[in-house]
């Protein structure tokens, strides 16, 4: 049998969204033929009351798109019963492809830190496997973690926890900062995983003095081939290396000798750490690789087709959003991407609704394209027992005077001012 590379790929973001579909194929690839032994370690979001939703979410992602079955290693708390942990210490021990993501890197390791999972993680970088480790999850393979939690939403002061240091067999001594890029703050600095510029220095200043920062941009990844002895950096952004306070910038399309990920040769890009862009800048999403961007593209053909009078094509906008919707829910469930996307698409139905009353023809005639339109994605949203989006279609609708009434032999509509009007 032919020996598998080792690998260790770093994703930033976005592991769970179309942007990853190709990286995650193009790593299984490499692990023999398909179906690869792959497993998803749920860990990181173990705590959280909808850990199951997410992980069939993340289950549905791997088999639905990136075309890979991926087994669940459940270890959701440390205090889970003997057997069960051991059950998913062989699926990891067994596996080809390991998988983790969002949460808390603090409880991770906290669930992980006396248990023999990372020496398992740490083998299977040493015989052959890959590990793919992406937001939270990402946080723990370096030297040190940042407990991102405690420091942005409980307001501790900045602080390091020790890490998986997985990145030791790698020859590199690193905190792995993933969402590097991240703007969701607005008006306030959120890059670099939450911390923003003053408090990654406080925490920088503390590392060993042969350490750094090696920061991965939200929609890319780092992927590292321990026998090649190469990193390769894919996706939408970049792979920045921060030391004492300057930065090195690599762009996606590169690739280089790992012991030369943090020299300053090549056409790096080398500045003061504290020369990002801040303030009102911060809060430009246009070139952000993501739901949002997708649905504000979507939304500017929307207000074109309104302005023009082209009542298909606004519909036909609206069907996108709800698509782009569907094709990201598995990523954006950890975020508020999809609450502000969705409130977008309701935005356009009830815009859409106010053109069809202010028009002159039989109003069911003039809604009746639109309405069809909405609940064929209602039933789609239903097919895939998404009920949550189902019925806002639904209440949207009711709000706009359109009832629905669901029924063993389909589903009928009529407007409320006209209850003889046909569907």
């Amino acid at each position: 049998m032919t020996a598998l590379p080792r690998l260790l790929a770093i994703m930033g973001s976005g592991e769970t969204s179309p942007t990853m579909v190709t990286t995650h194929r193009r790593l299984l690839s490499r692990l023999g033929a398909a179906p690869v032994p792959a497993v998803l370690l749920d860990t990181p979001f173990g705590f959280q009351e909808n850990a199951s939703e997410l992980t069939a979410k993340a289950a549905a992602y791997f088999h639905d798109s990136v075309g890979q079955p991926i087994e669940v290693a459940s270890y959701r708390s440390a205090a889970a019963s003997a057997h069960d942990i051991e059950l998913a210490l062989n699926r990891v021990r067994d596996a080809r492809y390991v998988f983790a993501g969002p949460g808390s890197p603090s409880y991770a390791l906290r669930q992980w830190q006396s248990s023999p999972l990372p020496d398992l993680l740490r083998a299977k970088l040493q015989t052959g496997g890959c590990i793919t480790f992406a937001s939270a999850a990402a946080l723990t393979i370096g030297l040190v973690t940042v407990p991102v939690y405690e420091i942005y939403k409980v307001g501790e002061d900045p602080h390091w926890l020790a890490g998986l240091d997985l990145l030791a067999e790698a020859g590199l001594k690193a905190a792995v900062i993933p969402h590097y890029d991240n703007a969701e703050g607005g008006t306030h600095d959120t890059r670099f995983c939450y911390l923003g510029e003053p408090r990654l220095a406080r925490l920088e200043a503390e590392l060993p003095d042969d350490a750094f920062v090696l920061g991965v941009d939200e929609h890319t990844a780092l992927i590292l081939d321990l026998d090649e002895g190469t990193a390769e950096i894919v996706g939408r952004g970049k792979v920045t290396v921060r030391r004492h306070g300057r930065t090195i910038e690599r762009a996606a399309g590169t690739t280089l000798a790992i012991g030369d990920l943090g020299s300053a040769d090549g056409t790096t890009k080398a500045r003061a750490g504290g020369d990002e862009p801040q303030g009102a800048s911060l809060a430009q999403e246009s070139g952000r690789p993501s739901l949002l961007a997708a649905v504000a593209e979507h939304e500017a053909a929307f207000d074109a087709a309104l302005a023009a009078g082209d009542a298909p094509g606004a519909a036909a906008a609206i069907l996108a959003v709800e698509e782009d919707i569907r094709s990201w829910s598995a990523d954006t469930l950890q975020s508020d991407e999809g609450d502000r996307a969705r409130a977008t698409l309701r935005s356009m139905i009830t815009r859409l609704g106010q053109v069809a009353q202010r028009g002159a023809q039989d109003p069911a005639t003039v809604v009746g394209p639109f309405v069809d339109g909405l609940l064929a994605s209602r039933e789609r949203a239903r097919t895939d027992k998404r009920f949550a989006d189902a019925d806002a279609v639904r209440d949207l609708l009711l709000g706009l005077g359109v009832e629905v009434n669901d029924a063993p032999d389909g589903t009928t509509w009529h407007l409320q001012s006209d209850r003889s009007a046909p569907s």
